[in-house]
Order: structure tokens, then C-alpha cells, then sequence
């Protein structure tokens, strides 16, 4: 154990060696699985972290592939593409270096966990098919009295 010196020039002593929360490599070791509630903070290697103006620039250029990604999938919003896909890849690139995107982040899968329990409730899915079904049926009833009325013909070609 090495006895190191934070940025207030108090020493600080480092307990035992264990693995942090979140750590996959630790977790596994302990017969654990992978914890999805990391630690916040920054992931960026040690040797990045260890000189400031290194894990700034590092941390302006997450920022800048984050936000190209983030604006890619708000163009394909409007445009052919996976925006939402693209966006929440954005996203994540962000997180893996500031805290605010891992929040948001959590708080989007736990949103999306919640809707996937609320969608596999039989009550839910119940009431699913059923309006999906009436729906269908509406739609069949309007197409039913649209060929009867005008038989197979297109809209812009009715003559009256």
C-alpha cells in the first residue's frame, strides 16, 4: 500500500484493494453478475485521468463525438434513419464521461424497464388487442364502404 497525497496536499491512505462497486472484472471474480448501477464519473484509462489538461482535451473530444452523433440522429428524426437509436447512442457516448448523460441514461432504462413490465401485464395486452382489433375493423368497414361506393378506383380519379 502506497500512502498518496490528494489535490489538497492531505495524505491519504487507501484501504485494502477490492474492487469497486460496479466493476464488472470484480464482480465476476466473486461469483457476482455485472452490476447496471456503475459508479458516476468518468471512464476515461488512469492515464488520461492522471494529467489534467489530457482529460480535459479527452473530455472535449467525447463531447464533440457525442454531440456529431447526437445531431446525425436528430436530422434522422426528420430524415430516413434510426434517430432515436442514434440519439441514445450519442447519449451514451457521453456518458462514459459525464455524469449528467449516465443520469440520463438510468433514468431512460428504468423508464423503458417500467414499460416493458407495464406491456407484458395481461390486463394491458388484453386491452392491446382489443383496440387493435376494433380499430381493424373500422378501418375494414371504411374501406368496405369506400369500394362500394366508388368500386376500385383512386381518389383523384373520381369524375363527378
Amino acid at each position: 500500500m502506497h500512502a498518496e497525497s490528494d489535490e489538497r496536499g492531505h495524505v491519504v491512505v487507501p484501504t485494502a484493494e477490492r474492487p469497486v462497486p460496479g466493476d464488472v472484472a470484480g464482480d465476476m471474480a466473486e461469483g457476482g453478475t455485472a452490476d447496471p448501477e456503475r459508479e458516476l464519473g468518468s471512464r476515461a484509462p488512469r492515464f488520461i485521468k492522471k494529467s489534467r489538461t489530457l482529460h480535459l482535451s479527452w473530455q472535449v473530444g467525447v463531447f464533440v463525438v457525442g454531440l456529431a452523433v447526437v445531431i446525425a440522429g436528430i436530422s434522422m428524426l426528420v430524415l430516413p434513419g434510426p434517430g432515436w437509436l442514434v440519439i441514445f447512442a450519442g447519449m451514451a457516448i457521453w456518458a462514459t464521461e459525464f455524469v449528467w448523460a449516465q443520469l440520463v441514461l438510468r433514468w431512460t432504462r428504468r423508464k423503458v424497464s417500467e414499460a416493458a413490465q407495464k406491456a407484458l401485464d395481461p390486463k394491458v395486452r388484453r386491452r392491446n388487442i382489443i383496440l387493435t382489433t376494433i380499430g381493424l375493423v373500422i378501418i375494414a368497414v371504411l374501406v368496405g364502404i369506400y369500394l362500394w361506393k366508388f368500386g376500385i378506383v383512386m381518389p383523384w380519379k373520381i369524375d363527378q
